[in-house]
C-alpha cells in the first residue's frame, strides 16, 4: 500500500532540512496549552473514555488505515517483523476498553467524577469533606523508544487527565508514537490540538530546558543517569516521574516441571521471549527452574529451544542491525567455547540466523541477555537461591514471570515482594501488563494529580 498521507500537524512531521529550534518550541508548547485550557480541561472523564476506547478499537481492526501503515511500514522502520509488531499492537490496545479505563480510574483516585467535580469516597463522607483531582496543565514525556508501546500508553494516561503533553521521541524512533498522535487528532481534533510531538538527538539541552520551563510535569524512561541528569535539571517545583533501568526473569517451581505441563510452560515462555523481541524491562533475561522435577532445568531449555523454533516460523524476529547480530555471534561463540572447553553449559540456537539462542548454563549467577530472542536457563534449589544470584539486580528487577500452584504461589509472591519485585504474573504474560498495573510500584495516575479537599 501506498504511504499514509500525513499532514503537518506536529513537530515531528516538519521536514528534516527544516530544524527545530528553541523559539519554535517555546511557541509550539504554549499553544498546546492555550488549547488544553480552551477544548478539553472541562472535557467530561466520560467522554474521554469513550473517545480512547473507541480509538483503540480501531487500532485493532485490520481495516484502520494507521494500523494499515504500521504493519507495512513498520518493519523497515522498527525493526520488528509484521507478525511481531501486529501481535503486539492487539495486545496493547485490547487492554483499552470502557470497562478497564473507568477501573483504571477507580483503582487511581476511588471515584473517576473526581477529575470533574469535587466528589467524596466514602471515608471523606464519614468527616463531611470531598475532593477534587487537577492534572497538570502540560506535561513533558521524554520517551526511551526501545519500545514504542510505554509512549503511547503515556499519551493516553495524560489525556485521562486532561493535560496537555509534549512527547519528545529519540532521533528516528517516532514512527508509532507520530501514527498514534495522527490517529488521536483524526479520533478528536481537540484532543490532537493539546498534543505536541518531536524527535531529536539526545544532549541538545537548549531544546529541553525549553520543555522543561514550560512543563509542571516531566517524565522520562532511561539509564539511571540519564535520569539523574534530568532531575538536576528541572526548576524548583516541576514534578518528576522517571522509570530507570529495569530487567526481569521468570521462576518455575518443581511442581510445574511435570512431563504434562513442562512443555506448556516453555511454550508460554517462548511468547514472552517473542514478545516485542525481548526488547522491554518486561522481557525475561534468564529463567531459573527448581531442581526436583520431573523435567529439570536442561530438559525445560530443550523444550524452550522447540518453542523458540516453532515462534520463528510464525512470528519471525525480523532483522538486526549489523552490531547487535555480532554480538549475538560474539555471546555465542563465547558459550560454545565453554561447552567444548568446561562442559557446564549446553547451547540451542537456530540455523544460519541469530533469529533466537538458548543457554543452559551451571553457573547459576545472573547473566544479563543481549535480548532479541537470548536467553539463559539455569537450575536452583528453590527461589531463595535464585533470588542470591540475583542480588546484583536486586532494587532493578520489574517483573517475575511465575509458574507454580496455587497452593505456593502466595508464599513465593510474598519472597518477591519482600525482595524488591514490584510485579509478578503468570508466565506467557510478562509483557501484557493490565492497563491497571502500577509501573515500578508507582500508581499510574495518581502521582500525576494534585488535589483540592473541600471541607463542608
Amino acid at each position: 500500500m501506498a504511504p499514509l498521507d500525513l499532514p503537518n500537524y506536529f513537530l515531528i512531521d516538519i521536514p528534516t532540512e527544516a530544524r527545530l529550534n528553541p523559539a519554535m518550541l517555546r511557541e509550539a508548547l504554549r499553544q498546546i496549552k492555550r488549547n488544553r485550557r480552551q477544548y478539553i480541561r472541562d472535557m467530561s472523564t466520560d467522554d474521554v473514555v469513550k473517545i480512547l476506547a473507541r480509538l483503540a478499537d480501531n487500532w485493532r481492526d485490520d481495516l484502520f488505515p494507521f494500523r494499515q501503515h504500521a504493519l507495512e511500514h513498520g518493519p523497515k522502520q522498527m525493526g520488528f517483523s509484521r507478525e511481531t509488531l501486529s501481535r503486539g499492537l492487539d495486545q496493547f490496545f485490547e487492554r483499552i476498553t470502557e470497562d478497564s479505563l473507568h477501573n483504571l480510574l477507580a483503582q487511581e483516585f476511588g471515584d473517576a467524577r473526581r477529575l470533574d467535580t469535587p466528589a467524596p469516597i466514602p471515608e471523606e463522607r464519614v468527616e463531611n469533606r470531598m475532593a477534587l483531582a487537577i492534572g497538570p496543565e502540560l506535561i513533558g514525556h521524554i520517551t526511551a523508544g526501545n519500545l514504542p508501546c510505554p509512549a503511547l500508553m503515556s499519551m493516553i494516561h495524560g489525556l485521562l487527565i486532561g493535560s496537555a503533553q509534549f512527547i519528545k521521541c529519540a532521533r528516528a524512533t517516532g514512527f508509532l508514537p507520530r501514527l498514534f498522535a495522527h490517529s488521536i487528532y483524526e479520533a478528536h481534533g481537540k484532543f490532537g490540538a493539546c498534543i505536541e510531538i518531536a524527535e531529536w538527538e539526545g544532549g541538545q539541552k537548549d531544546l529541553e530546558q525549553e520543555l522543561f520551563e514550560e512543563a509542571d510535569c516531566i517524565t522520562a524512561t532511561g539509564r539511571d543517569e540519564t535520569l539523574a541528569d534530568i532531575r538536576s535539571r528541572l526548576p524548583q517545583g516541576t514534578a518528576f516521574l522517571g522509570h530507570g533501568h529495569r530487567v526481569s526473569f521468570g521462576f518455575l517451581t518443581k511442581d510445574v516441571t511435570t512431563r504434562a505441563l513442562a512443555r506448556e510452560q516453555a511454550n508460554l515462555a517462548a511468547d514472552d521471549i517473542a514478545a516485542w523481541n525481548q526488547l522491554g524491562c518486561l522481557s525475561p533475561h534468564a529463567y531459573y527452574v527448581q531442581r526436583g522435577g520431573a523435567h529439570g532445568a536442561e530438559k525445560f531449555a530443550e523444550l524452550l529451544a522447540e518453542a523458540l523454533a516453532e515462534k520463528e516460523s510464525t512470528e519471525p524476529r525480523g532483522e538486526l542491525t549489523t552490531a547487535d547480530a555480532a554480538n549475538i555471534a560474539d555471546l555465542r561463540s563465547l558459550y560454545e567455547t565453554r561447552a567444548a572447553n568446561v562442559g557446564d553449559v549446553r547451547l540451542w540456537q537456530s540455523e544460519e540466523s541469530t533469529a533466537w539462542t538458548v543457554i543452559y548454563d551451571r553457573e547459576q549467577i545472573f547473566r544479563p541477555s543481549c535480548l532479541n530472542r537470548f536467553v539463559f536457563v539455569k537450575e536452583v534449589e528453590d527461589l531463595e537461591e535464585a533470588l542470591r544470584t540475583a542480588e546484583m539486580i536486586r532494587g532493578q528487577v520489574s517483573t517475575v514471570g511465575l509458574a507454580a500452584t496455587k497452593l505456593d504461589a502466595a508464599d513465593l509472591v510474598r519472597q518477591l515482594a519482600h525482595w524488591g519485585v514490584t510485579r509478578v504474573c503468570p508466565i506467557g504474560q510478562m509483557q501484557n501488563p493490565p492497563l491497571t498495573w502500577r509501573h515500578d510500584g508507582r500508581p499510574a495516575l495518581a502521582d500525576y494529580v494534585r488535589w483540592t479537599d473541600w471541607e463542608l
